[in-house]
């Protein structure tokens, strides 16, 4: 076979987004971190998923038709790094194949070389031994082909080996790689596609059904009935006769977290609107009723609602909630300037918005936001110019990405890092300053922020000269891994003798869901003695997987 139609092009695009979801889970194990968050193949996955949903959904397939689909569906529903540097390449192919009808290995090869081009411009500081390095293989590979090869079965093929041999490569291009002992897991996820497509390609019977990819799965109803912990969904709205001060609002979520979880505490002015998941739904409506009035009150029993209606309403109400947000929103007069945070728990999330950010979008490390999600919350945001704080480094180039796509509005990118870094952003925020200038003081400010996050090791390594056993506390810094251990507090001690130096002069603890607070403050105890020319912060951060997230300054 010497070119291929739309109907065979789109057959192998989906069996290649099929092959990848089918891997994504081995993926994400080849994390070099041993960290309980590798997410490369849930990101690349749900980055294609999102582009085959909207190839799926034409009416009619023509190659601009899919294309434009590829290249749209992928832009937008680009999540982390890995998915981000997905959407470029399949971004710049499609460019390279939209105009033709049928295609050959001369504009297959041509298509790959703009994938690349595209690809390698997205990112600033292009890395070599990663997927980028796989994709120019495999596109140089296809150009020495196609000057000699036009039979298209040994030119996938030839393709396919060369990118699987510069894969094996990637660890002595990237020391850290070889250190943990793995290839590179985004390149590992380009091969998967290619060998999917390829299996396509060759006729191979694949099931070529999708849904559309989810966010956030809704855990509850892929659960049976005995493995739901806590079975009745609970809801109401407090009307409140006394004051709500925050320490009340800590108290009583502290009092749902105890009963149940899923815990939504949300004050505003008189009312307060709770959801929580609990076995006991009395005890909840008995506490709440020592704050007020109830109205509203709906609680269901999750073990006998159908997984269809719980998601249907769910997104019925959302849709309505949503609504309702951007009408009010519209109304109010546009300010000049608006910040969107990444957060990764309910109390970084309110520290944030105590800070004045105007919209939150939960991710962080198990879950990074699309680019899709960057957009939607732009446009919930009423400013002319909008700050986004990413908190992550594989949350950067989704913002960007977003920033390129919005025209309506000055979209400035702080590539912070690190929730840390990003309190300290929006800490140095002066409303009287322009956004230029507030950019470049954020910008300068964050580079003295130094981060550690404590968890613990899902799998055996050896990693900057450590020897780390599963189940083994890790103390992570900004570049490396500080210490490691057999005690959360001890080894959260030993992250700090690395991050503290005699410039230092405030010290930030934000302690996570597995952490209690007499936990904290006694570590923060421990810190004030041992740095006594410190300030010493404790606050509940309440995010998922780290123990602390801290910073030194």
């Amino acid at each position: 076979m010497k070119t291929i139609d739309v109907e065979t092009l789109t057959k192998m695009f989906l069996a290649g987004a099929k092959n990848l979801e089918a891997k994504k889970e081995w993926i994400n194990e080849l994390n070099v971190f041993p960290v309980p968050d590798g997410d490369t193949g849930t990101n690349m996955t749900l980055t294609i998923m999102s582009a085959a949903s909207e190839v799926n959904n034409l009416p009619v397939r023509t190659m601009e038709s899919v294309a434009k689909a590829v290249s749209s569906g992928s832009l937008r529903g680009a999540r982390g790094n890995s998915g981000v540097i997905l959407s470029q390449l399949l971004r710049g192919f499609t460019k390279g194949i939209r105009n033709h009808e049928t295609l050959d290995a001369v504009i297959f090869a041509n298509a790959f070389q703009k994938a690349v081009e595209t690809a390698y411009k997205a990112v600033m500081k292009p890395k070599e031994g990663t997927i980028l390095t796989v994709a120019r293989g495999a596109a140089d590979k296809a150009s020495e082909l196609a000057l000699v090869e036009d039979d298209l079965d040994v030119f996938f093929l030839g393709i396919i080996e060369e990118a699987e041999a510069v894969l094996k490569r990637t660890p002595e291009l990237l020391p850290v790689l070889k250190e943990a002992g793995v290839v590179d897991s985004g390149g590992q996820g380009l091969l998967e596609v290619l060998k999917g497509a390829y299996d396509a390609f060759l006729g191979k019977e694949i099931d070529y059904t999708f849904e559309a990819p989810k966010a956030a799965p809704v855990k509850i109803s892929a659960q049976t009935e005995a493995e739901i912990k806590f079975g009745y969904c609970t809801e109401f709205i407090i009307m409140l006769d006394k004051e709500f001060p925050a320490e009340t609002e800590h108290e009583f979520k502290q009092f749902l977290e105890s009963i149940g979880d899923s815990i939504v505490c949300v004050a505003d002015d008189d009312i307060v609107k709770i959801h929580v998941h609990t076995n006991h739904p009395g005890q909840a409506i008995e506490k709440a009723l020592t704050y007020g009035s109830l109205s509203r009150l709906k609680i269901d029993n999750m073990r006998e609602e159908h997984e269809e209606k719980l998601i249907k309403d769910a997104s019925r109400i959302a849709a309505e909630q949503a609504a309702q947000e951007a009408a009010r929103k519209a109304a109010e007069p546009r300010k000049e300037m608006g910040f969107i945070s990444v957060s990764i728990g309910a109390g970084i999330g309110e520290i944030f918005k105590g800070l004045g950010v105007d919209y939150l979008i939960e991710g962080g490390q198990t879950m990074n936001p699309s680019t899709e999600d960057m957009l939607n919350a732009i446009e919930q945001v009423n400013a002319d110019h909008i700050f986004i704080l990413p908190n992550n480094k594989n949350i950067i180039l989704a913002a960007n990405q977003a920033q390129a796509l919005c025209k309506d509005k000055d979209i400035i990118v702080v590539p912070t890092k690190t929730v840390p870094q990003g309190i300290t952003a929006m800490i140095n925020y002066i409303p009287d300053m322009s956004p230029k200038e507030n950019e470049e003081r954020m910008m300068e400010e964050i580079k003295n922020v130094k981060t550690g996050q404590v968890t613990y090791a899902v799998r055996d390594t050896h990693l900057d000269d450590k020897e780390i056993k599963e189940g083994d506390i890790m103390g992570i810094g900004d570049h490396s891994i500080l210490a490691v251990g057999g005690r959360i507090g001890e080894v959260a001690l030993q992250m700090f003798e690395e991050l503290v130096d005699e410039d230092s002069e405030l010290i930030s603890i934000y302690y996570g869901e597995g952490v209690s607070e007499a936990e904290a403050q006694e570590l923060g105890g421990k810190l004030g003695s041992a740095y006594p020319d410190c300030d010493i912060e404790v606050h509940f951060g309440g995010q998922p997987i780290y123990y602390y997230v801290v910073s030194v300054e």
